[in-house]
């Protein structure tokens, strides 16, 4: 399989907060948010994988700002590392202040998706091969959140998560 840039999944989604979208503070609502995350993430993973793509866990959510009624949103996002089937998507949210044009990161968010073939079955996704800074940031603290997933679930023993050790050790 031919190896992938993060840059050829960015996925870039904007619209407006309607007053149907929001909570009594007339701010957007959470779980409004998660599905546009949710949306984002999955056309990324998709885009890289070339494949059906299921949302496989919301692995952090962190909601910094809220964002009001009326504010130009946008959700992008990419996928900062591809496993075996799976693939770790991460999703910043910008706020647009309409008159300045000013963007401020208001939210983010992690997502792992895996990629099946149409009867639902996981199948290998391409490498990814990170170019910019912020990239390989991305790409080598994916393999530590995924081996403490893997470690806080019980599928992985400790001793067994190599990356983690090299944070205490």
């Amino acid at each position: 399989m031919e190896p992938r840039h993060p840059a050829a999944s960015r996925t870039i989604l904007t619209d407006l907060v309607l007053p149907s979208e929001t909570n009594p503070l007339n701010n957007l609502f959470g779980g409004e948010l998660l599905a546009r995350m949710d949306r984002a993430a999955s056309i990324a993973a998709g885009r890289h994988s070339r494949r059906i793509v299921v949302t496989a866990s919301v692995n952090h959510v962190a909601f910094n700002k809220a964002i009001p009624l009326g504010s130009v949103v946008t959700v992008e996002a990419k996928v900062s590392r591809a496993f075996t089937t799976s693939m770790e998507v991460i999703i910043d949210v910008w706020v647009e202040d309409r008159q300045s044009g000013d963007k401020t990161r208001a939210n983010e968010a992690i997502y792992t998706f895996v990629a099946v073939n149409e009867s639902g079955t996981p199948v290998k996704v391409p490498p990814i091969v990170p170019e910019t800074e912020l990239e390989i940031k991305r790409f080598e603290a994916a393999l530590r959140r995924k081996q403490l997933s893997l470690v806080l679930a019980g599928k992985m023993k400790p001793d067994d998560a190599t990356e983690l050790k090299t944070l205490f050790t």
